[in-house]
């Protein structure tokens, strides 16, 4: 399975986010310069993370993002999905039931082996990324990471509180 590349970003600037101080908020254009991404391209991809609930967006010269519950409460799968979907990314077209090698219909009652097995694969991916929270993520971190994060948010834009 491939993802797309903003689902690094967003699951990097949900992280992020989470490190700082409640009610702060970072632009769109102070994260794309802390990760040297394309800022107009990030700001349409953090919306997808406001659609979902995961940030509140807030508009204005203070204005920017910030988490929009308790990091505790944001899975990185609700991240994911936000950006990629829930659905499964293999997709049977029972090829078992054509060409030469055919198989009888009363031998293709049941899903395909593999088809169960991909769908056992997604469901465990699933629930991994669905048990591990933002606050699971920032718990690992050095101690001294959400305050240079904070500093470095601060130096490229001056983080706001809203």
């Amino acid at each position: 399975m491939k993802l797309p590349v903003s689902t690094e970003w967003l699951l990097h600037c949900a992280a992020t986010l989470a490190q700082l101080e409640p009610g702060v908020t970072a632009s769109a254009a102070q994260l794309a310069e802390y990760f040297d991404l394309p800022a107009p391209y990030l700001a349409k991809q953090l919306q997808t993370l406001v659609r979902a609930g995961v940030l509140v967006a807030t508009t204005g010269p203070r204005g920017g993002f910030r988490l929009g519950r308790p990091a505790a409460e944001i899975t990185l799968l609700q991240i994911v999905e936000a950006v990629d979907g829930a659905s499964s990314p293999y997709e049977c077209r029972e090829i078992r039931q054509r060409g030469r090698g055919a198989l009888p219909p009363q031998d293709c009652q049941d899903m395909c082996v593999l088809a169960r097995k991909m769908a056992d694969a997604h469901e465990a991916w699933r629930r991994s990324l669905g048990g591990e929270s933002l606050a699971d993520i920032l718990a690992t971190l050095p101690a001294s990471a959400p305050a240079r994060t904070r500093s470095r948010l601060a130096a490229s834009g001056s983080s706001r509180s809203s």
